[in-house]
């Protein structure tokens, strides 16, 4: 992900909510448990972590059993430790003492709860990038570095690998063609990372490499879940068997859910983000703009896929009277840079949401030459009586503003070429009069024409149309 168009808004749960499952799920919640249970007789190594003499102990607290009981619990406490929930007070003596933080999670904000689970999440992922260090003791160099390369394994470039997949599942979570709430299927979102988007049939490497991926994530997911960022269904066992042996159930190569499936819990939604955040990215949630101007409403939701403009812009217009958010549209409507027409739609698109009590701030625009026609378009759908008839121009600007911004929003979609056979059908003499019109866009809009109309004959006259508004304007 490189810019910010690439990260469209998310609808985030309230942070009252999110705290919530923050606090009930397994990471955070045996953290907290063993935070508690830790006292004056607790005792720590050098590096923080519980001594094995105390490890059975904490597994009984947190109810655990079996052979991953010890191995869980020494997690949960290193995440007490790395969260604040616990604070090792005597390194030598390997004591430790509730931390500052712990308080947080029963008498803290929601923000304070999250802030926590926060700290929690990136002490599993970044053991999520850290592979099963079988012979790791071969592997230590004689002055007791890791030698990383005799594992086969680059820290650096797993942690982004990760990431990459993360961004990219989160990006899937947010588009408003992507699967939404629908778990994705491992390999595609393997192959998300590793294919190029151009590539119209896999090579076998590139498969060998999903597939490789596929084993991969499917460790890192069974780590993440614990922490409530994922809901994950493993890679079926029957399709890991060794070839020499009978699989452990039918295998139906159809099925691709036995290839493991994942989704983004509403609290993965939230820590991704804060993630992006972090790094640098805009990542912009619907209601950001709710308490901020009509300009920053018409700007930010510029480039919001419909949906997620229709949700904040009613956000907005929930915290102000009709009228006096009306009168706010309509003077941050005005302009004539390049991104006027986009706010002109985005403004038509919001009145569309306001109740009549708006009549009086659309009577009042009428005669402006930018917003006369649009407040036309509003007040004759309302209903109103006695609503003037544009002139001639009027219907001309607002249809050159109309297809600049539609250009704008969506680029050569198959509904602006719709627009223009529509516009070029309409009025026959469309272009000899189009050329004319006084609007910043008026030769960018008929180039556009000229190019998305099918007829070659109505195309040349759009272009022939363009080259007549650019000498006009002298550019």
């Amino acid at each position: 992900m490189s810019d910010s168009s690439t990260l469209p808004p998310v609808r985030l749960h309230p942070e009252a909510e999110l705290a919530r499952d923050a606090l009930s799920t397994p990471l955070l919640s045996r953290a907290a448990r063993l935070a508690r249970w830790a006292g004056p007789d607790t005792r720590v190594d050098a590096g923080g972590g519980l001594v094995d003499e105390q490890l059975p102990a904490a597994a009984e607290v947190l109810g655990l059993s079996g052979d991953d009981a010890a191995a869980h619990a020494s997690e949960a406490w290193r995440v007490a430790v790395d969260t604040g929930l616990v604070e090792v007070v005597d390194e030598e003596e390997g004591t430790v003492a509730a931390g500052e933080d712990l308080a947080l999670l029963t008498g803290g904000s929601p923000q304070d709860v999250l802030g926590v689970w926060l700290g929690a999440l990136e002490t599993v992922l970044a053991d999520a990038s850290v592979p099963d260090l079988d012979g790791l003791a071969e592997a230590v160099e004689a002055g007791g570095e890791i030698d990383f390369s005799s594992l086969g394994w680059d820290p650096e470039a797993e942690a982004e690998f990760l990431d990459s997949v993360l961004g990219s599942l989160y990006l899937l979570t947010v588009s408003e063609d992507g699967p939404g709430d629908t778990p994705v299927p491992l390999p595609a979102l393997a192959a998300s990372v590793i294919a190029p988007s151009d590539m119209e049939e896999p090579t076998n490497d590139i498969l060998e490499q999903v597939s490789d991926a596929m084993m991969r994530l499917d460790d890192q997911f069974r780590l993440l879940e614990p922490a409530g960022l994922v809901e994950y269904q493993p890679v079926d066992e029957a399709l890991m068997a060794d070839a020499e042996e009978e699989p452990a159930a039918p295998v139906d190569d159809t099925d691709v859910s036995r290839y493991g499936m994942v989704r983004l819990t509403p609290l993965g939604l939230y820590g991704l983000r804060a993630r992006l955040l972090e790094a640098g990215f805009e990542a912009p949630a619907v209601g950001d703009l709710a308490d901020k101007g009509a300009d920053a409403l018409l700007d930010g939701t510029a480039a919001f896929p419909p949906g997620a403009a229709h949700a904040e812009t009613e956000q907005w217009l929930a915290r102000r009277p009709p009228l006096t958010a009306a009168r706010e549209l309509l003077s941050a409507a005005r302009g004539s840079d390049a991104g006027a027409p986009l706010r002109r739609l985005r403004c038509q698109q919001a009145l569309s949401l306001v109740g009549g009590e708006a009549e009086p701030a659309l009577r009042e625009v009428l005669d402006d030459a930018e917003l006369g026609g649009l407040a036309r378009v509003w007040l004759t759908e309302h209903g109103a009586r006695d609503v003037p008839a544009p002139s001639e121009a009027m219907i001309f600007w607002l249809t050159i503003d109309t297809v600049a911004a539609q250009l704008a929003a969506e680029g050569n979609s198959d509904e602006l070429t719709a627009l223009v056979q529509g516009l070029a059908q309409q009025h026959s003499g469309f272009f000899t009069a189009a050329w004319r019109v006084d609007h910043p866009a008026t030769a960018e809009v008929l180039e556009a024409m000229g190019r998305l109309h099918p007829d070659k004959r109505i195309a040349k006259e759009a272009r022939k149309a363009a080259f007549k508004a650019r000498s006009q304007q002298g550019g």
